[in-house]
Parts: structure tokens; sequence; C-alpha cells
């Protein structure tokens, strides 16, 4: 998926870039650099993030330094290296049959690459002086651009004109926005008068549609994610125009446990547009991007780098903008000093092993050495304060060594998971709009539906994988053996009959609540007998309920607090029941497979750690007679497999301790530490340090 030229030569180059921020201090010269880039080398890292210099100094100067000390001054690596063809290789005098992984380390085709970067930071260098603003373009996105407007509904005097262009274009006719508005059901049409009569009347009065209709909502949403997307493909294309081998980056800024429609932005859109320019990255700094978590890292590593990687199936996703060491004083502004972390060995070992078993191909950490003065000064880096190297430099260096020595099997390995976890943009938007205005904590529901889901499944060891309506569309539903849609309050009209054909297939679909209030125009959906959802579910949803509040409600020894359903089974049968004695869990078999109906907020109740009736109540319904062909009871376990061996990435958030971890089917010759090179014994006891984590390599 996402395949492209530019794709297929990174997966052939297999670049894992080790970068890292040097920032130049004040009094250090040109010995001082070499000094750092050297150090750099010798211990590991291969690449720089990012060049902060002084203002004396130049990017440009800097990196041909870095350059000359072996360093590639960007945070691409070798991911900027030309092609290697049979064509170049002839032309170099080199044998075209040569692999590439051996062409890397010839010195003919190293003296041709680096001649090629030398020259691009020439170019650069000669752009940025005769730039009217002495800047660089721009070499990566923002996922989030305030151009016409701020977040949620807020529009520009631009935004707006722009925004009932876009309105045209979109329906067509006033005619066709009425009924996408729903200006044809009562209390929702304008003013509660009369409907739209033409565009100039849209134009006048479209801010005084009702805040009860949520379709406008979600298309002013909308129309910033495609005004951002139209952007970052503009800025992509006039830097691959520059140096059509320099690879550009976008992600952004945003944590992904933010509510990233309500903020205007897409991210499997933005993924979509670097399919053809380059690599897809989050933005991974312990005290910004964790508060909606309640500052938990150890599960929350992973789920943030798998979002990214999943959404770029197929694409190069890297962790370019990463943390590197202690910070107690910077962050997102919370209240509280909760977002302060101790950081060492450990805690930077579990947020890059977390990235490697996602997917990711590199990273960027912020920073080598730490800012001199003023906000983040002292913080973050893999030095100490003093320019030191510190333990936690030497242990990221080493692992930084490992991905290079296995970069070739970790480009070619792949997740295989047992559960899909669906994201849809839509269902997020139209939580979005129920928040606004006044009712903000709906814009997080559907982030803490699948981060329960996800963690559920972390710590029973199952492995699952993200998916969107498009993925499903191009027929990778038969990937996972269960499909689960957590807080789907928005169920999509188009999705139900690729949900039907994933089920008939032999599929597990599993859907809790709230879900399937509404259709993508927020309009009731549909769930009468003979209804999609009916033929579907095998049941009639007949009305929501709530339970916890006024009512004690049980399902077996579990106590229920949230949304509930009143429920009519046509053809499921029923699996759990209320203790009001109507049914609480259906199955319907269809076809191969079969559609499970959770009559509870299953995956929300797994949202804060510790609710382990929770986590047990879904994993029993949700996976039936599938689990993890892999066992770990003590330790947080992630899968990848390649062709000639598994890697297995062990993180543990407690003391030091010795686990076991078995395999059902699983054949293996040897295992060894991917790191050390230690040789471990199969089906013997693995130690792990305390807080820390582990990467093995089965041989198959």
């Amino acid at each position: 998926m996402h395949i492209s030229p530019q794709q297929e030569k990174y997966r052939k180059l297999a670049p894992m870039p080790a970068g890292v921020v040097y920032i130049q201090q004040q009094g250090e010269g040109e010995a001082d650099m070499r000094e750092h880039f050297r150090t750099m080398k010798r211990l590991g890292f291969n690449a720089l993030k990012q060049i902060m210099p002084l203002p004396t100094w130049t990017v440009e100067q800097i990196a041909a330094i870095a350059l000359d000390e072996g360093i590639i001054p960007w945070w691409y690596g070798e991911g900027g290296y030309e092609a290697i063809t049979p064509d170049l290789l002839k032309k170099l005098g080199v044998s075209p049959t040569m692999s590439t992984a051996d062409a890397l380390k010839h010195p003919a085709v190293l003296k041709y690459q680096h001649n090629l970067l030398r020259e691009r930071i020439r170019r650069m260098e000669e752009y940025t002086r005769t730039s009217p603003d002495q800047k660089f373009m721009r070499t990566t996105s923002v996922a989030y651009d305030p151009e016409i407007g701020g977040r949620g509904l807020e529009l520009n005097e631009n935004g707006e004109s722009l925004f009932i262009d876009w309105l045209r274009k979109t329906y067509k006719t006033v005619e066709g926005l009425n009924e996408a508005w729903n200006q044809g059901h009562a209390g929702l049409f304008l003013n509660e008068q009369r409907t739209f009569r033409d565009w100039n009347d849209v134009a006048a009065n479209w801010k005084k549609v009702t805040g009860r209709e949520y379709r406008h909502v979600r298309d002013v949403l909308r129309f910033k994610v495609e005004h951002n997307l139209d952007r970052i493909r503009e800025s992509a294309q006039r830097y691959q125009q520059f140096d059509p081998n320099a690879p550009y980056r976008g992600g952004g800024e945003i944590g992904l446990f933010n509510p990233i429609a309500w903020y205007g932005v897409d991210m499997a859109g933005i993924a979509d547009v670097l399919t053809d320019y380059g690599s897809f990255y989050p933005s991974m700094h312990f005290s910004w991007h964790f508060g909606q978590v309640g500052y938990e890292l150890t599960r929350s590593l992973y789920q943030q780098a798998s979002l990214m990687n999943d959404l770029f199936k197929g694409g190069w996703t890297g962790g370019w903008e990463s943390t590197g060491g202690p910070q107690q004083f910077d962050g997102e502004r919370s209240g509280t000093d909760q977002n302060a972390y101790f950081v060492e060995s450990g805690e930077l070992m579990q947020l890059y092993l977390a990235q490697l078993a996602a997917g990711f191909k590199g990273f960027g950490i912020w920073c080598w050495n730490s800012r001199s003065a003023g906000k983040e000064g002292g913080e973050y880096s893999l030095l100490d304060r003093n320019g030191q190297v510190t333990e936690r430099a030497i242990a990221i260096g080493k692992l930084a060594q490992a991905m290079q020595r296995w970069r070739f099997e970790l480009w070619d390995a792949h997740k295989e998971p047992v559960v899909g976890i669906l994201y849809d943009w839509e269902n997020e938007a139209l939580w979005a709009a129920m928040s606004i205005p006044g009712r903000d904590h709906y814009k997080d529901r559907p982030m803490k539906a699948r981060v329960g889901l996800g963690r559920a499944l972390t710590n029973a060891n199952v492995p699952f994988e993200y998916v969107t309506p498009q993925d499903l569309k191009n027929r990778l539903g038969a990937r996972y053996r269960v499909l689960y849609l957590p807080g789907f309050l928005c169920l999509r009209s188009d999705l139900m009959p690729v949900l039907m054909e994933y089920v008939r297939e032999g599929g597990r679909l599993v859907m809790d609540l709230p879900g399937a209030g509404y259709d993508e125009y927020s309009r009731v959906l549909k769930t009468g007998k003979g209804s999609p959802f009916e033929q579907l579910f095998g049941v009639t949803l007949d009305d929501f309920q709530y339970a916890g509040t006024n009512r004690p409600i049980r399902l077996g020894t579990y106590d229920l607090n949230g949304f509930i359903l009143n429920a009519t089974p046509t053809k499921a049968r029923p699996a759990a029941t209320y203790s009001t004695g109507r049914p609480a869990v259906t199955e319907h078999a269809l076809g191969k497979g079969t559609a499970i109906l959770m009559g509870f907020e299953a995956s929300s109740d797994c949202f804060k750690p510790g609710n382990i009736p929770a986590e047990t109540l879904l994993l029993t319904h949700a996976l039936g007679s599938h689990k993890s062909p892999f066992n770990c009871p003590d330790a947080i376990v992630y899968r990848l497999a390649a062709p000639e061996a598994d890697h297995y990435f062990l993180l543990n958030d407690g003391p030091a301790k010795s686990v076991r971890l078995t395999f059902d089917t699983f054949k293996y010759r040897s295992a060894v530490d991917a790191i050390t090179g230690q040789l471990l014994p199969l089906n013997g006891s693995i130690a792990l340090e305390g807080y820390s984590g582990r990467w093995i390599r089965f041989v198959k």
C-alpha cells in the first residue's frame, strides 16, 4: 500500500537514520563541532535531525563539517541518496548485480553519493543567500496550519470566503447543501424559519445554523483538512522540484491523543499526500504529548507510534521528532508537575523499542545537547547539562548500531495482527461536532475508546493494527481475524456493505457502545428490521439507555457505568444478558463469520489502567476463540515478522524481573539479543531490566 517510486526507492535503500539535533553552544568553533560529530559516530548515531547554529554560523557551514566526519546532516540519512540502480552501478564501474547492502559500503558508491550531498549543501546555501527572507524553503509540513482560522469552528475572513467556495464545489447546488445540512429536519433549518435560498444566502447566513446541526460543523473541519492538505502537497512539490532525491517529511507536532478532527487535521490524509514525497512521523515528547492519557508512557508510546505507522501502511514512517533526556519545566500547560519525567536509558529504550515495534525505520532525537539559555534550557538532551556523554547516550547509541545491523531485515518485517482497530476520521469529526459548544469532553471520547481497547489488547499480548475505511475498501479486511469498532457513534453508510463482506468471508466483527447512533450526515442511523444494520448484526437497536446514574445495572458481576441498549434479536443469539434480563451481547452468524454487538462501553471502560474486570470482559467477548500466537504474562510484548527471523520487543514497566516468552505454533532455531548479541535459551527465562525493554531476534 502507498506504493510509489519514492517509497520503492526507500524500501530498497532501507535507510535507518539515528539522528540527533546539534545545538551550537557559545564559544564552540569548528574543532569543537568535529569532536561532537566524532563522538556521535563513535556511539552509533549517523545523522543530524536538525542543526541550530549561533548567529555567526550557518546551517550549511555546519552541515559540511558534519559530512566531513561521516554524519549525514539531515534527518533522512541515506534516504536522501540517489536510487542505487544497475545503471548507476555500471556508470560507477561497479558490478550492476551487486546487492544494495554491498553497494552502500563500496567506496565508489559512497564517494558518488557524498558528492551529491555536498552539492545539495551548496545549492541550499545558494538558495538561502538569494532568497528574500534569507531562509531555505520548508522541508517539512505542519499538521495544523492556522492560515484560515483557529481550531473548531473558527474561520477568519479569508477562511470564510474560501469555505463558501468549497461548499459550492462540494455540493454543486443549494438544494444539495440543504439536504446535507439537514435543513429539511425539524428544529435544524435556518432560524427555524426557512431553508437556504441561494449561494448569497448561504454566504450571509451559514453561521446562523444552529449548533444542534452537526454536519455543517463537520464540513468546516473537512474544509480545513483539505485546505491544509493542498498546502502540504504544494510545499512537498516545491521541495521535490528543488531536489528530487531529498525526502520531505510530514505529520507534525500535534499529539495523537488530541482530538485531531477538531483541530481540522486528517493524519491519514497527510500520509496519503506523502506517498510521492517522503516520510510520515509524529512528535513524541513525554512532557508534550501524553497529558490526555494521564501522562502514562509505556503503553501509550506504542499506540501513538503504531497509529502513525498504520495510517501509512507500506510507506516510510519514523520517529523524527522524539525526546532525548529529562524534562521538568517545559511541556504542555497542565497546571501540574505531572508532565515532568524521569528519563534515563530505560525510559528511552522503551520509547525507541516501541517505535521499532510499531514499524518505524529510524529516529530523530531532540536533542544531542540542550539549549543553553531560556525555555527548554538544560532539558531533553542525550548529553548532560555540562555537555558530557551520559549512560542514556551510550545505550541509545548501541540501539542505533543494532538498527543498522538489522536494517534490511527490519525493512522486510511486518506486523501480523490478530485484531484490526478501525479508525475513521468521520467518526472523530462527529464527536468533535457534538462538543461544540460547551460539551468539550465529547471530542475526546473516540480517543478514549481507542486507547482503552489498545490497553486491553496490549496487556494480553494480542497483536493489533489500526485500520481505516479506505484500507477495508482496498480489501485489507482479510488481514484481521477480528475487526473492532470502538466508540463508533458514526457508522458511515458506505461502510455497511464492506463490513458485511468482511463478516461473510469469515471475519469476526465487533462493535461496542456508544456505536451506530448516526450516519455520516449526523442523521439517526436506521437500525430497524430490514435495515443494513439489522442484516449485519441480526438485531434491531431499539434504544440507547444508560447505566449507573439512576439505575444500577450489571453484566454478570460487572457494574456497568455508561451506555447500554435495548436490542431485539432477529437472527442473532444472546451471548450475555444484563441484570434486567435483556440481551447485553449478541452474536450473529453470517456467512463464514460473526458480527458481535457489545451493549456496553467495553473499550472506554478500559481507558484508565487497572480495570482488570473490564479488560477481561472485553477480551472474552471480542476475541471468542481467537488468541495471540505468543504469550508472556509478565511483560508487554510486540512482534514483527520477517522472512529470516521474528523480532520481539519486550517492555517492562516495573522492577527488574525474569519472564518466559512461549509460542503456540512458531518454531525457532535460536534466539539472540539483537543489541548485545547474547545468545538466549529457547523457551528459557529472559531477564528484563527494571523500567526498560529488550529486543530479541528469534531465528526461524
